[in-house]
């Protein structure tokens, strides 16, 4: 079996050790040629991303994957199964931006020749309907052929999470959508070759597309429910993690916890897509719009503490979430500009963001002197340790994902709020 793999990024090169992991022959494709010499050395450049630096080394020694910036030529190759996912690049005003994608198709059609066969598989989550009119469009005017007989084309969106991917491709179901049944069946026997779990088939393309459009906005409406309830439980002076986790002891019950912020590339950005085809969808709307101002209200909640005009106020962590160095929709932009309107001068560390990526970020990098207050906004594990001499001049702190000890702080005089508590 031939696997081409197109866009190499944080999840695109793990699904590509994956599968030569299981025994496919893997070209990974990337446009930029720095990433293709990279990972021909051994280097992944994702640190933290368990088992992919012995996967890749592994595949390479074992001769069964390669890299290159020619996707047409490796599509041209014989390829079985092409695999799709170059990002759906969305900005602040939560327009997607299709240059990416759109490349991606255009040269993956140049490839494409008639009665290969070859199964299209869009792993990027996409608008659901996407496959069936943009995806096929494409290859059929790159490639001058017929789609669902000369190739064919699935949704197969990617369901894994920063960190631990290589083990949520053998944890979860492998969902396959198919434009007709037929390219969904082969795809299904092609998956299946690759993905060490159920490879499930979804009956069509929009099937798979609105699954994962589903899961996200899920959590995202759950975490609003979390939120909302921590609020309530402020101003009844209510600890609202006692609460969820009296609540979820009853099996029917799954709240999930209340934070600052929701952020990353997938839980903020996913509902647009679904009220995007479907904009009468109120729990989604009104989910993303109250997750959005949680943190302005640890800005409220830190002005309730100490006076916040000209206070130095220190937020730690800007990436969107603990141990992970990914800033996409994090909550901590927000965070800046809503102390900037409070009339504070925030500063900003992070243990993965060094100081000038902070500057580049729009942030003040913090040079460890008195602060005011602080903001804890990201949960990287070094924060569970921290103590309050570690906190030069600081007399009151917003704890905005509950890492830090409430009675170590208290005794040093430190005025501590965890949101909902």
């Amino acid at each position: 079996m031939k696997t081409v793999v197109v866009g190499l990024g944080k999840v695109g090169l793990p699904v590509a050790v994956n599968a030569a992991m299981q025994g496919s022959t893997v070209t990974g494709c990337d446009i930029n040629p720095a990433v293709c010499e990279s990972v021909m050395t051994g280097q992944t450049g994702m640190p933290n991303e368990a088992g992919l630096s012995a996967g890749l080394k592994q595949a390479l020694t074992e001769k069964t994957f390669t890299a290159t910036v020619d996707t047409a030529a490796a599509v041209a190759n014989g390829a079985d199964l092409v695999i799709v996912v170059p990002p759906l690049v969305v900005g602040r005003d939560l327009k997607p931006d299709w240059r990416h994608i759109d490349s991606a198709l255009t040269d993956i059609g140049r490839g494409l020749s008639a009665g290969c066969r070859t199964v299209v598989s869009v792993e990027t989550t996409l608008p659901t309907g996407s496959s069936r009119g943009r995806v096929t469009d494409l290859l059929e005017q790159a490639s001058g052929l017929t789609a669902e007989i000369d190739f064919f084309v699935v949704a197969s969106p990617e369901r894994v999470y920063s960190g631990r991917i290589l083990e949520d491709l053998g944890n979860y179901p492998k969902l396959v959508g198919g434009v007709t049944p037929e390219g969904e069946q082969l795809a299904v026997e092609l998956y299946s070759q690759i993905i060490p779990t159920e490879v499930r088939s979804m009956g069509s393309a929009e099937a798979a597309e609105l699954t994962k459009l589903a899961e996200t906005t899920y959590r995202d409406i759950n975490i609003a429910f979390a939120n909302e309830l921590a609020v309530y439980a402020d101003s009844i002076g209510v600890d609202v993690r006692q609460v969820i986790d009296a609540a979820n002891s009853q099996p029917f019950s799954h709240i999930h916890s209340p934070g600052i912020s929701v952020g990353g590339h997938c839980i903020p950005v996913y509902p647009h897509f679904l009220l995007a085809t479907n904009p009468d969808q109120a729990l989604p709307r009104a989910a993303r719009e109250l997750n959005d101002t949680m943190p302005a209200y640890a800005v409220e909640l830190l002005g309730t503490l100490l006076p916040l005009k000209q206070a130095r106020v220190l937020i730690l962590g800007v990436t969107y979430r603990g141990d992970v160095d990914e800033t996409a929709f994090s909550g901590a932009f927000e965070l800046r500009d809503a102390l900037k309107r409070a009339g504070a001068v925030p500063v900003a560390s992070d243990p993965l963001v060094d100081g000038d990526r902070l500057r580049d970020l729009g942030f003040t990098a913090w040079d460890g002197t008195e602060v005011d207050g602080v903001v804890l906004h990201t949960d990287h594990s070094d924060y569970s340790t921290v103590t309050p001499d570690q906190l030069p001049g600081a007399r009151a702190i917003v704890d905005g994902r509950g890492k830090l000890d409430p009675e170590l702080f208290e005794r040093a005089g430190i005025r501590l709020k965890r949101i909902g508590s």
